[in-house]
């Protein structure tokens, strides 16, 4: 999992999140939500790593943590070869200027109230980056970058289609020229034609601009497409990180087997011959998670052992890693 620290973005090594839970007049704290329980990763310098799993297994938490947006209850975060893990408050407004995000409701993350030129303005504003003219320039210049009519930035967001709302939104995470954007599904809220656009021009915008993406999503043909490494998470661990194209050609953790089965296939004879592997039981809480393996009580492999040993994630070869003592 080791490479150059050159050609590292961001590191992220033995992390954790968990939100308390408090009961009663004294706000006593009674247990733990394990959002991630301890993970560790890479980002390289203009690669998208992909960041895959159900709903509720962390991936939006993991990459809020990155933008330290929470303060992680362990664990480090290094960007660009700073540690920003306890960096405080007042701190940070530096460092938030080299990274964007774009979030998943392309209606419920803009204002309806400011006017798309002011949304995306105000980065520029906050961090002091233009004023006057040459605010005025640079709108223009991102409405322009991200596919939009400078024309319309006086129009507020219900005024847009969902896949302009979703341009606007992209427009204002490039403000401040970040080398970092998190995508957290950017694409999941829009309609198929819509999403193919948005996702061509992520890539664009990567090769024009130098960008790296930590891309969040659940629709693994999207991530296929778009990613360069993949990530699976399951109950706020990381089971398997591979590249784009090995992790869909030799799928080794029995929960990216069953993620990638239930892939629809557009050719009705492969569909009707293939087998699908449909998981028992439902995901279990994050408060009380299973002992071991997170994913044994739903695992066609497991045995005892599983229930008993957490399984580290350890590289099989080629830069493979695996979390699954049964591989």
């Amino acid at each position: 999992m080791n490479a150059p620290d050159n050609d590292l973005m961001v590191e992220v090594k033995n992390l954790k999140m968990y939100f308390p839970i408090t009961r009663g007049i004294l706000r006593r704290k009674v247990a733990d939500v394990k959002a991630i329980d301890d993970i560790s990763f890479e980002i390289k310098t203009h690669e998208t790593l992909g960041l895959v799993g159900e709903s509720g297994c962390g991936k939006t938490t993991t990459g809020r943590c990155i933008l330290r947006l929470y303060r992680p209850t362990s664990g480090t975060i290094t960007f660009n070869g700073k540690e920003i893990t306890n960096v405080r408050e007042s701190k940070l407004k530096p460092l938030r200027s080299n990274m964007g995000a774009i979030f998943q409701d392309p209606f419920g993350s803009l204002n309806p109230r400011q006017t798309a030129g002011t949304i995306v303005g105000t980065p520029l504003i906050v961090h002091d980056m233009a004023t006057g003219s040459e605010l005025n320039d640079r709108v223009a210049e991102l409405f322009n970058l991200v596919g939009l009519d400078p024309g319309m930035k006086d129009r507020v967001p219900h005024e847009f289609s969902g896949g302009q709302r979703q341009r606007i939104g992209v427009a204002r995470a490039l403000a401040c020229r970040p080398s970092l954007v998190i995508c957290d599904e950017p694409i999941s809220a829009l309609d198929v034609s819509i999403q193919a656009q948005i996702i061509n021009l992520l890539e664009e915008l990567q090769e024009q601009l130098g960008l790296t993406y930590l891309f969040i999503a659940h629709d693994l043909a999207v991530v296929q497409h778009i990613s360069d490494r993949v990530a699976v998470m399951y109950l706020g661990r990381i089971v398997e990180l591979t590249t784009s194209e090995e992790l869909y050609e030799n799928p080794l953790h029995p929960y990216t087997q069953a993620l990638l089965s239930s892939i629809p296939i557009p050719d009705p004879k492969t569909e009707k011959t293939r087998t699908r592997i449909i998981l028992k039981g439902e995901v279990p809480s994050p408060v009380n998670p299973p002992p071991g393996c997170h994913f044994h009580p739903r695992c066609h492999m497991a045995v005892e052992e599983c229930s008993r040993e957490r399984p580290p994630l350890r590289d099989i070869g080629n830069g493979h890693f695996v979390a699954c003592i049964r591989i």
